[in-house]
């Protein structure tokens, strides 16, 4: 892992990482509160794709700020990094690895470790979750359904055919793989899901799925749905549900 300072404040520093995934450099960025000692650890895992959703500083500082170390993987193909993104195909090992980027950083010794995805990051947070030794799970405004995302996103549907071959009727079993519902099972940490009612991008069956399913195998769960709000959140409404998250963390 190699790490170069993007800016430092009072309450945090910011750097630039690199690091491997599979065969690629992949790069992302790590947030450090400014007061030396260890600190909880959060894996941000970002919506969208290439520059679309790309990982706001200001998102980093924030949870920073709250007593976080907080790592955000760009996902291979972006910022400089090599590789090339196949939407929660192979590219989930970027999330992954980054988990072990952020386990492996001096200021998170001995902590817990939470993952939280929003939107596509959903997708990449479970599967990470069932592959790494997580506290806990955010997701927020998140997709867990790939066959879904296929019928309510036109705007996707080149996209998708090409990273998985084809239309969820001729390649099921892409779609089955990215689709985190399938192994539900192997989810055996707290799961906390978030979602406004009026997303216009990933909509709430998203949330109502993945909810049934945890229930379903008795995993603990916690919803917190906004009847009003759209995909992406009033700025208000935001600070309030990293409030939320917060509160939920020191919890569990």
């Amino acid at each position: 892992m190699e790490k170069q300072k993007i800016t430092q404040s009072p309450l945090a520093t910011l750097y630039e990482v690199t690091y491997k995934s599979a065969s690629y450099s992949v790069k992302g960025c790590l947030g450090i509160p400014a007061k030396p000692g260890t600190y909880p650890g959060i894996l941000y895992l970002r919506g969208g794709l290439k520059k679309v959703g790309m990982v706001k500083q200001d998102w980093i500082k924030e949870l920073t700020q709250q007593g976080y170390v907080v790592f955000a993987p760009y996902y291979r193909g972006n910022a400089g990094g090599e590789g090339k993104e196949d939407f929660c195909g192979n590219d989930r090992e970027d999330a992954v690895q980054a988990f072990d980027v952020l386990a492996n950083v001096a200021e998170t010794a001995n902590q817990d470790l939470h993952v939280m995805g929003f939107s596509r990051g959903a997708v990449m947070a479970l599967f990470t979750a069932m592959e790494r030794n997580v506290s806990s799970v955010i997701v927020w405004g998140g997709v867990s359904d790939m066959r879904l995302t296929y019928e309510e996103r036109p705007d996707l549907r080149r996209m998708l055919r090409r990273v998985t071959g084809g239309t969820p009727d001729v390649k099921p079993r892409a779609y089955q793989w990215r689709t985190p519902l399938h192994d539900i099972v192997h989810i055996h940490v707290p799961v906390f899901i978030i979602h406004g009612e009026k997303d216009e991008h990933v909509s709430i069956e998203h949330a109502y799925r993945l909810e049934r399913a945890l229930y379903e195998r008795g995993q603990p769960v916690k919803t917190l749905f906004y009847p009003e709000m759209p995909h992406h959140f009033s700025e208000d409404a935001k600070r309030y549900v990293m409030q939320q998250i917060a509160q939920w963390i020191q919890g569990i």
